[in-house]
């Protein structure tokens, strides 16, 4: 089996059994080897904090429930009704069984966002038999789509607030983006700062989209037009009140409407970001 093939049990076991032997080459009696093993020793902490990738289920009788079968139905229950509705109790409930019999598979809900985070992050990753172009934007490009994909798809990812722990495909993520950047002659510490600038305007353009283009129709627009006519009165709003001697406000909120739901804008705007990002590359 190649390293690209690994399951998410084995890929786990392998780092931590690699990172432990790793720690333990380094001479802990002092100082500076100590502080190395012990740095090697947290990354792994951090990677196999949790052994909900390669718990095993009681014997005996056939097993009811699967990890994976958890995780799908997990994840369908966040599609439905977002990330709150991610409890031990409703899932067992969705799966037919007590939260004791979950509990041989997933204990906590962190472990259970860990589940359904890796299970998002694996329509993230570029698909093993699909190799990354060598030009970085087009393989910034690439990632940056399906990125944008997966947050449409499962918008409550979004709702996340404490990062799960990395899971087998969170890290093939990150792998395949230093891969996408790999051909630019610049510090790692440069190409992890392009990767992530990339990353936070797909999440943020990704939020402000979910949460403010919910439909095409315009909302509210009387409302809206009347509220602006109101503030323009005040004379503290120089660009609207001159967009409204050219056109009426009823036009105007329409035009700007139109304008931020354009779904070209994330493919337009992206290649603007890489712009600007190649053009700082040829000024240094």
């Amino acid at each position: 089996m190649s390293k690209k093939e690994l399951t998410g049990e084995a890929l786990r076991a392998l780092v931590v059994e690699k990172m432990s032997a790793k720690a333990a080459r380094y001479d802990r009696s002092t100082a500076k080897g100590r502080l190395k093993a012990e740095a090697i020793d947290a990354i792994a902490e951090e990677f196999g904090s949790s052994d909900v990738w390669t718990r095993v289920p009681p014997r005996g009788r056939r097993p009811k429930l699967s990890r994976e079968h958890i995780t799908t139905t997990a994840l369908r229950l966040a599609d439905a009704e977002g990330v709150e509705a991610l409890s031990m109790r409703r899932l067992g409930a969705e799966l037919g069984v007590g939260t004791m019999s979950l509990y041989h598979y997933v204990r906590t809900k962190d472990e259970l966002l860990t589940l359904v985070n890796d299970a998002v992050m694996s329509e993230v990753v570029v698909p093993a038999d699909t190799p990354l172009p060598a030009d970085w934007r087009q393989a910034l490009t690439i990632i940056a789509q399906r990125s944008r994909a997966a947050f449409q798809k499962h918008p409550w990812t979004l709702d996340i607030n404490d990062q799960p722990p990395l899971g087998p495909n969170s890290v093939r993520h990150f792998d395949q983006s230093l891969e996408a950047v790999a051909s630019l002659d610049l510090p790692l510490a440069d190409r992890v700062d392009i990767v992530a600038l990339v990353d936070e305007y797909v999440v943020g353009y990704s939020l402000l989209e979910r949460n403010n283009h919910k439909s095409d129709a315009i909302d509210d627009e009387d409302h809206m037009v009347e509220y602006v006519a109101v503030l323009l009165e005040t004379g503290a709003y120089p660009q609207l009140e001159a967009l409204s001697r050219d056109a009426d406000l009823r036009t105007v909120w329409r035009q700007v409407h139109s304008a931020v739901r354009d779904e070209r804008r994330f493919e337009r705007n992206l290649q603007r970001l890489l712009d600007g990002i190649e053009a700082s590359l040829h000024q240094r």
